[in-house]
């Protein structure tokens, strides 16, 4: 056996490593754990109790995402600890918006050759990323593929799993016309369009992580690296004393693409662009890239994460209470018909499209 492993290893795989890596990790995603959790990290599965969650009809409800080439920018700043909260956020900000709580959360984790320091690092983040999503991490996967990843690569991929009830499934159906929106502030890019961001800041501007930004008012590095932000605590204590008619994760495709998944036929999004304060990493993108306003909104959150959209006489109630929960919530639009605002959008954005 020793031979074959050191063979093995020879060829860019090395068992022994793996199991010190999770050995290492296992007191980090013990510290997530929260009742329901039924074995220790290690094991084949993870195994967790649901019960019923004091839902009349529960239903499971469950998302896969990745945080993309943002990899490339934790690689460039050697800063490894908060893209697991990006991986996190995609997936449980995905599921909350059908009105479910993360119960449970699986990473996969994948490089030519296991650097230890730096998977416990991304782990690490992972583990905070659940804390905020108050979910546990039972379990993941760690696999060294020499030749498919260059050396220093690696790659993420992130799996929860949450529950709601049935009968309160949030899918857009309850919209009408007459509705407001509601948008909660993005802590920044958060994880999409890192293709084109990389493009105009390092291939046409020419510039480097420790670059400092006036603007940003810190390094480009720190800018690119702002962690997506988690809005589970938020979106989960409001459900359960107001009624929300629908929920959108302002992910890749921007407002254009996201807010028509859950829009009834006939009715229309009409945003302000000019009710919330926009990011300054969105307008230096705009300016100094060249980028269309049409493009920048079909591609960025441009400083709204997440959108509800409620009943008109729920406002200013729901306002005061996300801003109690520590979110910067703006009054960004409403629903109206297609008759109303001419033409065949599903949003409509004022002077953007």
């Amino acid at each position: 056996m020793t031979q074959l492993n050191s063979k093995y290893r020879d060829s860019g795989v090395d068992i022994d490593k793996g199991n010190l890596f999770v050995s290492r990790i296992k007191s980090i995603a013990a510290e997530t754990h929260r009742r329901g959790v039924l074995a220790d990290l290690g094991g084949f599965s993870g195994l967790f109790a649901i019960g019923n969650e004091d839902l009349s009809n529960p239903v499971l409800i469950a998302s896969t995402d990745g945080v993309g080439t943002k990899l490339i920018v934790a690689k460039l700043c050697n800063k490894h600890d908060t893209i697991g909260i990006d991986l996190v956020a995609m997936c449980v900000n995905d599921v909350i918006v059908s009105g479910a709580k993360p119960l449970f959360f699986l990473d996969y984790f994948a490089s030519c050759s296991l650097d230890i320091d730096v998977a416990t690092d991304v782990v690490r983040g992972i583990a905070a990323g659940c804390k905020l999503a108050q979910c546990s991490l039972i379990g993941g996967e760690t696999a060294e593929m020499p030749g498919l990843y260059q050396p220093g690569d690696y790659d993420l991929a992130g799996f929860v799993v949450g529950i709601g009830d049935r009968n309160a499934i949030i899918d857009g159906s309850d919209i009408r016309v007459g509705d407001k929106i509601i948008g909660l502030a993005s802590s920044g890019l958060h994880s999409n369009g890192f293709s084109l961001v990389r493009t105009i800041f390092f291939d046409q501007l020419g510039k480097k992580v420790d670059d400092f930004i006036e603007e940003f008012g810190c390094s480009l590095g720190e800018e690119l690296l702002r962690p997506t932000r988690i809005y589970v605590d938020s979106i989960v204590t409001i459900l359960r004393r107001y009624k929300i008619n629908g929920l959108v994760h302002i992910t890749g495709g921007g407002f254009i693409d996201n807010i028509p998944r859950i829009l009834p036929a006939g009715c229309v999004a009409h945003i302000h662009a000019d009710s919330w304060p926009i990011p300054p990493v969105f307008t230096y993108l705009t300016e100094k890239g060249a980028v269309s306003s049409e493009e920048m909104f079909r591609t960025f959150n441009m400083g709204i994460g997440m959108m509800t959209i409620v009943s008109e006489h729920l406002v200013e109630d729901l306002l005061h209470q996300f801003r109690a929960r520590g979110e910067q919530a703006y009054l960004i639009g409403e629903i109206k018909t297609t008759a109303q605002v001419g033409g065949g959008k599903q949003v409509v954005i004022d002077g953007v499209c």
